[in-house]
């Protein structure tokens, strides 16, 4: 087994204000290997067509984005994210997102990935966290997964502003009760740390005790989780904000979780100097020999006020600055001999 290094399409440019064309020439250029496609990506290029967003037309953009990455020698890992799922009380709506998902499955076969992610719930309404509700709606899409051929998997991912489902261990304990091959953990250090040990609305950026609380989470991470169940891994830091995250702060939009205004506006590739996260400990949790020893794609998933800067270069300077902290990630966590086609000291691109 080894590592792979994949971005998230979205992490180059917002798809308004960057072709998708000119974000993959970039990734390719500074020698990723693969992608995460940001539906958002797709839904744009699909509204492009004169017909606009028709189901035909997303199957078209997906054929699209599968050449362009296929011209790039770009592999595709994974469509996300399959957003408000589950645990919804209207039960129509829970139908009709079923009838989404079959369409997401026609996209993930074209687009030639076998992973949807799904996050968690973070709708403010008409949602319940009934456990059994919550289980039984996920352990749904797990056996529509199954029949599929391919079997379509779901990574499963704890936002630290979710509603019901926040932290690992809450998803970790729908993963073991869903209880099927393809249904699985994505693990994200920024929702991992920025829920357990940071606190964007804090002085001082961390919650009360966060080294002991991070540690013991830590700890029970390695003892807990089966390395099997983890599908991908996410790797981002976090600004420690000047001033606390409050009605006050820029970032502030109002009924949006201060945790989620904090992620959209100021994560960071790892080892960039504003960071300031536990990532890496978080990291040697699920990576290291002597925590879950996960191997396989390690992809970058940035959110920031800076992929919306309409200046051509942006897509370069993201990919430039994700693969320069890729190149240290590598180092720090001595993976030299782990790594598929490293790359050393290839970061200056075209």
């Amino acid at each position: 087994m080894a590592y792979k290094v994949g971005i998230a399409s979205m992490s180059l440019g917002r798809a308004w204000v960057h072709q998708l064309p000119q974000k993959l020439d970039q990734a390719a250029a500074y020698h990723y290997q693969g992608i995460e496609v940001f539906f958002e990506d797709l839904e744009y290029l699909a509204k492009s067509f004169d017909s606009g967003l028709t189901d035909e037309n997303q199957l078209e953009a997906a054929r699209q984005i599968r050449k362009m990455c296929d011209d790039r020698h770009l592999e595709i890992f994974c469509l996300q994210p399959f957003l408000h799922y589950e645990g919804q009380l209207d039960r129509a709506e829970h139908k009709k997102k079923i009838q989404k998902l079959k369409l997401w499955f026609r996209l993930a076969k074209i687009l030639g990935t076998d992973v949807i992610q799904i996050p968690s719930n973070f709708q403010k309404d008409g949602v319940t966290g009934d456990r059994e509700l919550l289980v039984n709606d996920l352990l749904e899409v797990a056996e529509l997964g199954l029949q599929e051929t391919p079997v379509i998997k779901f990574g499963y991912e704890a936002l630290c502003w979710g509603k019901f489902v926040d932290t690992w261990e809450a998803s970790w304990h729908i993963v073991a009760a869903v209880n099927r091959p393809n249904f699985g953990l994505c693990l994200d250090t920024f929702n991992i740390a920025g829920r357990e040990w940071g606190d964007p609305t804090s002085p001082d950026g961390k919650v009360k005790n966060a080294d002991e609380i991070l540690k013991k989470s830590l700890d029970k991470l390695r003892r807990t989780v089966d390395v099997n169940k983890v599908f991908f891994v996410q790797v981002v830091d976090a600004e420690r904000l000047r001033n606390p995250l409050n009605t006050e702060h820029a970032f502030h939009v109002d009924g949006q979780p201060p945790r989620m205004s904090w992620s959209r506006n100021a994560r960071l590739f790892p080892f960039e100097k504003a960071g300031y996260l536990p990532i890496i400990d978080v990291l040697k949790a699920i990576a290291d020999p002597n925590g879950l020893n996960y191997q396989g794609w390690i992809s970058f998933e940035l959110f920031s006020r800076t992929m919306a800067d309409p200046d051509r270069s942006c897509p370069k300077e993201h990919a430039r600055r994700g693969m320069e902290s890729w190149e240290k990630l590598v180092k720090a966590m001595h993976w030299e001999d782990k790594v598929t086609r490293y790359q050393l000291n290839k970061v200056n691109g075209p």
